[in-house]
């Protein structure tokens, strides 16, 4: 498995515990079609999220919201278009985040959930 792989497995790792403390069970994970992938998907009290994660170690690139571009928003639309269409019941009630986590190595990760990003 290469770095790129190992360091976003790490950051929906954090930001599915950040998640599952606020009351949120992981419905999926790594979801995919051609059009897209989710990095998450939670489900709480009959409301679905559709996670989009960002995590850095470091500011040389800026922090991990400022990677979330309107062309990732457009894949992760589609994306979403696509799951919603794979379910035979699919939620009445749901919106997608992110969760940007910055992260160097051998401190505590800060984490900011941003709603509704679509």
């Amino acid at each position: 498995m290469d770095y790129r792989k190992m360091r976003g497995q790490s950051g929906e790792s954090i930001a599915l515990a950040y998640l599952e403390i606020r009351g949120f069970r992981l419905v999926e994970r790594n979801w995919n079609c051609r059009l897209g992938e989710i990095d998450l998907i939670v489900e709480r009290g009959g409301e679905t999220r559709f996670i989009e994660v960002k995590l850095r170690r470091t500011t040389e690139f800026g922090y991990p919201e400022t990677s979330i571009t309107p062309t990732k928003l457009r894949h992760l639309s589609r994306a979403i278009e696509c799951w919603m269409n794979t379910q035979r019941k699919p939620p009445l009630r749901y919106q997608a985040d992110a969760i940007a986590i910055f992260a160097p190595l051998g401190q505590e990760p800060a984490i900011e959930w941003i709603e509704a990003i679509l």
